[in-house]
């Protein structure tokens, strides 16, 4: 069987402004919360979405990618911005 390969870049696309960020996903975290750093809104993942890169990334998250459930409970929310 062949190994997925995950990327780990992603474009964030503010749905209030339209500013697009290149940003990095962490592999042992879900980033809850992002402030767009043009309008500096506060985003937050859509209903259904795990995280911020699932609802505005136009890559998913590490864990989606590899077919799995991102994850939820990591004690307090992560904040990427």
């Amino acid at each position: 069987m062949r190994e997925r390969t995950i990327e780990l870049q992603t474009t964030i696309v503010c749905p209030v402004c339209g500013h697009e960020e290149v940003e990095t996903m962490p592999t042992d975290a879900c980033i809850f919360f992002y402030d767009c750093r043009e309008c500096r809104a506060v985003l937050r993942p859509k209903p259904g979405d795990c995280c911020v890169f699932c609802s505005f990334g136009t890559v998913p998250c590490p864990p989606v990618q590899q077919g799995d459930r991102c994850q939820q409970d990591t004690g307090s929310p992560d904040r990427l911005g």
